[in-house]
């Protein structure tokens, strides 16, 4: 019988044996005492069971709440796990109650944190998967040989949609491939959803007969299921391309419900992926999370960005992108979606770091704070990343190119 891995990153001031034992009892057959019926039979057949433990650090003091013992060492060990795909079959939301679910809550662990995980290749059958991923964002956008550039419309909140509409003429003339709702507005009293909709669509698909070329723009339709589908079918209907979706808040059955309509490419943003991530020793760590993500069907999704404005080390962000960038299943592609803070000074570095081009590269402020406008902004991102690719420094790029010159002026001593 197939089986799913998963590794945690445990903190446990009980033997390491013990506590992996633990683990996997409890997210299987067992619970915290011996009760009728877990025959041996029955634990050959459903129990969890720890293929490996492997010692990180011994510290002195607890990561997190938990078990005290007196005197006691708190040892830190990476814990390999794996269950029969019996347990739970194809079904997202039981997987999840299996490989996190009351591990979180229980008192052996003074930390705990689910790293990674792998899905046996029948997962690849039972799911569709990203619609569209790398190669079908770079279809619609019709951009072949460099990363996506796009922003958030800004103020998050508060524009009309004829002043949203507006902007996004300004931003789709100077060449912008990717527009989006910011997460905190879906339809607010002054903008109503489908009058956004329309809006935005009218000046898009004008651009479009004009150019040839259709900017991607992500309406967020977070909400009830229903409410969702509705507005999924209002952007069809509009000519839209793209829907987002905040993971977080909608939840899992949510939204592989919309992935699975599979006419609209998904924008995946992650907005509290703080409250599950940011404790080094409580949460789930990246390259576990977006493997959920893909097997829900999201095409793209956030990673933060290189020198952010958030908590999240460059390191991590890096990790990240490779994750999404890894294959999984033979085809369930997701575009990495890097934001926060950024404009094109980080363009070189991260693309040092990376050597990819595969990649979303938004930036909110960097476009619309630009000295020479919005349509500055687009083009200071596009040569950024043209002089990134080149090998150029930041000084040099700014000594080619004016409006990235320019960007280097306003943004460069703020980062």
């Amino acid at each position: 019988m197939e089986r799913i891995k998963a590794t945690y990153f445990i903190e446990t001031p009980l033997p390491v044996e013990k506590a992996a034992a633990v683990l996997a009892g409890e997210q299987s057959s067992g619970t915290f005492v011996a009760v009728p019926g877990e025959t041996e039979e029955l634990k050959q057949r459903f129990a969890a069971r720890v293929e490996s433990i492997t010692p990180v650090e011994t510290v002195s003091e607890p990561g997190i709440p938990g078990l005290k013992l007196n005197g006691s060492a708190y040892h830190r060990v990476n814990v390999e796990v794996s269950w029969s795909i019996e347990n739970f079959g194809y079904n997202l939301p039981a997987m999840i109650s299996t490989l996190q679910g009351n591990l979180y809550e229980l008192t052996q662990f003074t930390g705990l944190k689910l790293m990674d995980l792998e899905v046996p290749d029948s997962f690849a059958t039972q799911f569709k998967g990203p619609r569209f991923g790398i190669a079908g964002c770079r279809q619609l956008t019709q951009v072949s040989d460099r990363p996506l550039i796009g922003t958030i419309i800004k103020p998050s909140i508060g524009l009309t949609p004829i002043q949203t509409a507006d902007l996004v003429k300004t931003l789709a003339e100077a060449g912008i491939d990717f527009i989006k709702d910011d997460e905190l507005l879906v339809s607010s009293g002054n903008s109503p959803f489908e009058e956004r909709v329309d809006a935005v669509m009218r000046v898009i698909n004008t651009h479009a007969d004009k150019t040839g070329k259709k900017v991607m723009y992500a309406f967020n339709i977070s909400d009830e299921i229903d409410v969702m589908l509705r507005r999924y079918e209002y952007i069809l209907a509009a000519g839209g391309t793209c829907a987002m979706i905040s993971l977080n808040s909608v939840g899992l059955s949510g939204v592989k419900k919309i992935c699975d309509q599979g006419q609209l490419a998904i924008h995946g943003h992650r907005n509290g992926w703080g409250m599950l991530n940011r404790h080094p020793l409580l949460g789930i760590e990246f390259p576990a999370y977006q493997k959920i993500w893909r097997l829900a069907g999201v095409d793209q999704i956030h990673v933060n960005g290189i020198q952010n404005k958030f908590w999240e080390s460059d390191d991590s962000v890096v990790r990240s992108i490779e994750a999404c960038l890894k294959p999984m299943l033979g085809g369930f592609s997701i575009l990495p979606v890097v934001s926060s803070g950024q404009w094109g000074g980080q363009a070189p570095e991260t693309y040092r770091r990376t050597k990819t081009t595969n990649l979303l590269y938004m930036a909110g402020g960097g476009i619309m704070a630009h000295p020479d406008g919005p349509a500055g902004g687009v083009v200071a991102l596009q040569q950024a990343w043209e002089a990134a690719v080149g090998g150029l420094t930041v000084a040099e790029a700014a000594q080619k190119y004016a409006e990235f010159g320019n960007s280097v002026k306003k943004f460069g001593a703020t980062k």
